[in-house]
């Protein structure tokens, strides 16, 4: 499964190459924050300066795509990395959930919009035969 990663950063990391991803995840939103980024085919690794705290999940993965931002007021690193093993399943079970409690309520409020939640059914007329 792929996996976009945006980072404010500047990592150059080759397409091809196999990574080592580090997250923490925050349990009052479920998020996950990328806390160090390894390239294992060169050994650099790329890491915030804070010490990481609480649940922490690695996982492995080959880079597909790396597009880095340069310029303006941040610079930004895009990666997209196709995740092998088990190790992003806590984190991609996460935002499945995530994505499909939006979709749930973006079809609530579809629903709500067009007028079909808020009617009540009018009374079939007796039959006589």
């Amino acid at each position: 499964m792929d996996r976009k990663l945006v980072l404010n950063a500047h990592l150059a990391i080759a397409h091809g190459h196999r990574v080592e991803v580090t997250e923490r995840i925050d349990e009052l939103t479920g998020e996950s924050l990328i806390l160090s980024v390894r390239d294992l085919d060169t050994g650099i690794r790329y890491r915030r300066v804070e010490e990481p705290r609480g649940e922490l999940l690695r996982w492995l993965g080959r880079v597909i795509d790396c597009t880095v931002t340069i310029g303006g007021h941040s610079s930004q690193t895009t990666l997209t990395v196709d995740a092998e093993g088990n190790g992003s399943g806590a984190t991609s079970a996460r935002a499945a959930l995530h994505g499909a409690d939006a979709a749930v309520d973006a079809a609530k409020a579809e629903a709500d919009r067009w007028g079909g939640g808020d009617r009540v059914p009018e009374s079939e007329p007796e039959r006589f035969w």
